[in-house]
């Protein structure tokens, strides 16, 4: 059994920066790919990105591209969503949840576990 639980979110204006932490409840993540996923009002969830076994596969929707980084820290068993020049557009909820493949994959039914969902607001 995994545990995540997401913290960082807040309210914070256009072109501002937030960074969202995902804690795993697990000694040692290195045998989970985790996803960050975030669903907005009136609309489905969607991939955000994810980073693999290894630190360096990391992979990201087009939205966020450029703007967004994840990074892990293997000692303390949590995943970093680092997000900057954020829009209006980039407010939902967002979720951290983790896989047993190697490489996050964009299809959230390949994830086992969940976080319970912070919330991020980008006023314009």
């Amino acid at each position: 059994q995994v545990q995540l639980v997401e913290s960082g979110g807040g309210l914070v204006q256009a072109g501002g920066s937030l960074r969202l932490s995902c804690a795993a409840s697990v000694r040692s993540n290195s045998a989970y790919a985790m996803g960050w996923f975030r669903q907005a009002p009136g609309k489905e969830r969607e991939f955000v990105g994810g980073i693999g076994w290894s630190a360096s596969m990391t992979n990201y929707a087009d939205s966020v591209k450029g703007r967004f980084t994840i990074s892990r820290d293997m000692v303390k068993n949590t995943v970093f969503l680092q997000m900057n020049s954020l829009n209006p557009e980039d407010t939902a909820v967002y979720y951290c949840a983790a896989s047993p493949l190697p490489r996050a994959p964009t299809d959230e039914r390949r994830y086992n576990y969940w976080g319970q969902g912070t919330q991020v607001t980008v006023s314009s």
